[in-house]
């Protein structure tokens, strides 16, 4: 989009300096120049967006913590689904403290039933704790990384302070429930075969 708009102004200016001016311009000139404005542009454009990552994080502070995990993949999916694919889908998501925690949960506690399975044979109560430990170990990384993102930008008090704690919490509280729940299951699953 900005290419474009560069490109836009460039071809605006050209056709103000006149016929003259543009009849000796080389097709090789004008893209070079394209090429510079674009480079300075993106140069500009970078700044601007850190000074705005700056004064939104205050507003926007789960979105950071999102967008930060992020980042990377959606380099990776630019060449099959265009620039910033997650960036957009993630700008449609709620990103309240109850929202991240769920993704969160969601996401990682999804992965025990193929846990499990990597390790048939051990204690099915013993895999479910290092299952929960790896998880939570994982996050609490995570966690820190996008914390400190945030104290670098001097915006985490107030409210982004509480909404990062409110979401540290939730998630804490979430993975006792999971390892609750599925401890229970297992002793109902145990209870049964032990009084045949």
């Amino acid at each position: 989009m900005a290419i474009d708009a560069l490109s836009t102004s460039v071809l605006a200016n050209a056709q103000t300096t006149g016929n003259a001016t543009r009849t000796r311009e080389s097709p090789a000139l004008t893209a070079a120049g394209v090429e510079k404005a674009v480079r300075q542009s993106s140069a500009s454009q970078i700044l601007q967006a850190s000074a705005e990552v700056s004064i939104k994080a205050g507003d926007e502070s789960q979105t950071l913590l999102f967008k930060s995990a992020i980042s990377r993949i959606n380099e990776l999916l630019a060449p099959e689904f265009g620039d910033n694919a997650l960036e957009t889908a993630a700008a449609n998501q709620d990103n309240s403290a109850q929202a991240t925690a769920d993704r969160i949960l969601s996401i990682s506690t999804g992965f025990y039933a193929a846990y499990a399975a990597q390790h048939q044979g051990e204690d099915q109560a013993q895999t479910l704790n290092n299952f929960v430990d790896v998880i939570r170990s994982g996050f609490e990384q995570g966690f820190n990384e996008a914390k400190d993102i945030l104290q670098g930008l001097k915006v985490l008090d107030g409210d982004i302070a509480s909404g990062i704690q409110s979401t540290w919490d939730l998630v804490q509280r979430g993975y006792n429930d999971f390892l609750t729940s599925q401890l229970n299951k297992l002793n109902s699953e145990v209870e049964p075969e032990a009084a045949t």
